[in-house]
């Protein structure tokens, strides 16, 4: 169990630096100014997200012949790792309506944006690999908020100090090569 919610908490803190989530975050930083509302919209959308994924991981798991899915998945984890590789882009013509406040404009943003996203995707093979739901869950949420708080707190100070390229190019090595280890693993 602690395997799992320490390698979904590093994947997807790495994953997420430069994700389009990271970007939503400045954005309704800059825009609402109120920190604490956002942070609680990001991590309750990124909870139940999150969670749901993990639980499809899981489901899915039981449903595969364990040889051939864990070989998938291990698959799932190195082209991850390929598309972590291309930046995201958030237009502005993307940025979230502002009428109903910091906390519930962050809480549908986050929970729609993350819908399909690739650490939504890691989560769900995550949840495949270690079947546990709620280390799982946990891991990937903490990763979130250990890349996101600190966006929404900083704002772009923080992205114009940080490299977003070397940032993506570590995560996508750390996708790569737990994607690499499954695969010796499964073979």
């Amino acid at each position: 169990m602690f395997e799992a919610f320490t390698t979904s908490t590093a994947l997807v803190a790495l994953a997420e630096i430069g994700d389009k989530t990271m970007l939503l975050a400045i954005v309704l930083a800059t825009r609402f100014r109120r920190p604490l509302p956002i942070i609680a919209g990001i991590f309750f959308a990124t909870i139940v997200n999150h969670a749901l994924a993990a639980w499809v991981g899981e489901l899915a798991a039981g449903f595969f012949e364990a040889h051939w899915f864990r070989i998938a998945v291990a698959v799932s984890f190195i082209v991850m790792g390929l598309w972590t590789l291309i930046p995201d882009k958030f237009d502005e013509d993307d940025s979230p309506v502002t009428r109903h406040g910091a906390f519930l404009t962050t809480l549908v943003a986050f929970f729609i944006v993350e819908m399909g996203d690739k650490t939504q995707l890691a989560t769900v093979a995550l949840g495949a690999q270690f079947q546990s739901v709620l280390a799982v869950a946990a891991g990937t949420t903490l990763g979130m908020m250990i890349a996101n708080v600190p966006a929404v707190l900083l704002g772009n100070a923080l992205v114009e100090r940080v490299s977003l390229k070397v940032v993506r190019w570590v995560a996508a090595a750390l996708f790569i090569v737990v994607g690499l280890w499954m695969l010796i693993e499964a073979l």
